[in-house]
C-alpha cells in the first residue's frame, strides 16, 4: 500500500513534499527514500513528534512541523502526501485545494490523499451516480481526480469501522480556475440545488429568473428542468451559471424581464 502511495506521487528530485499525519514514520521513511528534494511532515500528536524527531532528525531534508494543520503557516512545497484525518477531511481539502472562488494561488502539482472511501467515492463520482454530490462538482472543476487504491481495515492499527481509498488530485493551474463572478455562480447553484437533491431543477432554480428564461437557458446548456441536481456533469453547472449571471447582469442594466 505504502508502495501505491509513492508511485502515485511520481516524486521527481525538483519536488518537496509535505506529508500531513505522518504517525510514527511509514510513509516518511518511503518519501526520504524517493528523489524528493525536502519532507516537511506536519504531526499534532506530541508524543509521535518526539518518535519522529528522533527516527527522522539526523537527515537534512527532513523538517518537522509540529501543531495542527490547519492553523500552522504551511511551508511552501510541490506536492502533498497525506493521511487525512478523517474529522477534519473537509476543511483540510479547502486549505489544500482551496475553494471554488478562491483557488490557492500557488496550487501544488499533485495530492496524494488518504481518505476515508465514502469521500473518495464523492470527490470521483461521476453525474447520476448516488455519490455524486456539490462536492463532486466543487473538486472536478479545480482538478482532474482519480482513484489509486482501496485501503481495507487491516492496514491500520488499530483497524477503523471503515473502509479508505487513497486518491490523486492533480489541481488546475490558477489561470485554468473559473473567474470569480462565474465561481461565485456556481457555487450559489449547488448550494440552493443540492440541498434538495430530490427536487426537479424547476423547482430548485424557481424564482432565479422567469420560467421560460429557465428553459432557455437549459435548453443552451443541454439539460431539461425536469432533471435533478445530481444528474448534471461540472461544465453543464458552469454553462448554467454563465447564463445565469448573463441574464441577470442584462435585466439589471435595463433590459425588459419578459
Amino acid at each position: 500500500m505504502l508502495a501505491r502511495i509513492l508511485e502515485a506521487a511520481e516524486l521527481v528530485a525538483q519536488d518537496t513534499v509535505l506529508e500531513v499525519g505522518p504517525g510514527q514514520g511509514a510513509l516518511t521513511e518511503g518519501l526520504l527514500a524517493s528523489p524528493a528534494a525536502a519532507v516537511h511532515a506536519v504531526e499534532l500528536d506530541r508524543d509521535l513528534v518526539a518518535g519522529l524527531a528522533k527516527r527522522f532528525g539526523h537527515d537534512p531534508r527532513f523538517t518537522l512541523h509540529s501543531g495542527d494543520v490547519l492553523k500552522l503557516s504551511l511551508p511552501s512545497t510541490t506536492k502533498v502526501v497525506a493521511n487525512i484525518p478523517y474529522n477534519i477531511t473537509g476543511p483540510l481539502l479547502e486549505r489544500l485545494v482551496g475553494r471554488l472562488d478562491r483557488p490557492l494561488a500557488d496550487p501544488y502539482r499533485r495530492l496524494v490523499l488518504l481518505v476515508q472511501r465514502e469521500v473518495g467515492e464523492r470527490i470521483r463520482a461521476v453525474p447520476g451516480s448516488s455519490c455524486y454530490s456539490a462536492l463532486s462538482v466543487r473538486m472536478q472543476l479545480m482538478g482532474v481526480c482519480s482513484t489509486v487504491c482501496p485501503v481495507p481495515p487491516r492496514c491500520f492499527e488499530p483497524p477503523p469501522k471503515v473502509d479508505s481509498e487513497v486518491i490523486c488530485i492533480d489541481p488546475l493551474a490558477l489561470e485554468a480556475h473559473l473567474a470569480p463572478p462565474l465561481a461565485r455562480g456556481v457555487e450559489m447553484l449547488l448550494r440552493r440545488c443540492f440541498l434538495a437533491r430530490r427536487k426537479m431543477l424547476r423547482n430548485s432554480l424557481a424564482g432565479l429568473l422567469p420560467r421560460h428564461q429557465l428553459e432557455d437557458l437549459a435548453q443552451v446548456a443541454g439539460f431539461s428542468l425536469d432533471q435533478r441536481p445530481q444528474e448534471l456533469a461540472p461544465l453543464t453547472w458552469v454553462q448554467l451559471a454563465a447564463g445565469l449571471n448573463q441574464s441577470r447582469a442584462w435585466t439589471e442594466d435595463g433590459g425588459v424581464d419578459g
